[in-house]
């Protein structure tokens, strides 16, 4: 199989493509999981799967399928750093959102948070647990996570949030 090194944007329209045929019924789970698993071995292709599949209307994520999980398990800690840090904008974000009283979007945000934490649960534990102690490290000022959380400016509200989302990943 040809590997996959799309741009960012080409990763989403791909995604978007793929995640509405399989959401039609055109494209099975393994056809799906198949196309996905070349999609995530780059940083671009990761990416841009996880844009579409955790903030679209796509359900993908709502009603994973084995075969995607074990594609995505397969690409390892790339998937699992993205969805962590995707974990911790989504939560900051539904913050900023209801600070401005932008509803929608902190639905938005909120869902996306939701299917952070569902990804997070059915990828390898012992990556996830690792991943999570980083940035829980880094909201508390250690570690490499400090400029990540620095670079978006998170403010000590949407710190203690993002630590309660991590901690209920663990909850099920």
């Amino acid at each position: 199989m040809n590997e996959l090194k799309p741009s960012f944007k080409q990763a989403v329209e791909f995604s978007m493509l793929w995640c509405d045929a399989w959401n039609e019924g055109e494209l099975s789970d393994e056809v799906l999981a198949d196309r996905v698993s070349e999609l995530v071995n780059s940083e671009n292709g990761a990416r841009g799967f996880l844009a579409v599949s955790l903030s679209t209307n796509t359900p993908l994520i709502d009603r994973l399928p084995d075969s995607l999980v074990i594609q995505l398990r397969a690409a390892g800690d790339l998937i699992v750093d993205l969805t962590v840090k995707n974990l911790a904008m989504s939560t900051a974000m539904s913050i900023h959102h209801h600070r401005n009283s932008s509803i929608n979007q902190q639905r938005g945000s909120e869902r996306v948070t939701a299917r952070c934490i569902d990804l997070l649960r059915v990828l390898d534990p012992n990556s996830v647990k690792n991943r999570l102690e980083k940035m829980l490290n880094g909201i508390e000022g250690l570690g490499p996570d400090i400029e990540f959380l620095k670079k978006w400016q998170y403010d000590k509200e949407q710190k203690l949030a993002i630590a309660t989302k991590i901690n209920q990943v663990a909850d099920q």
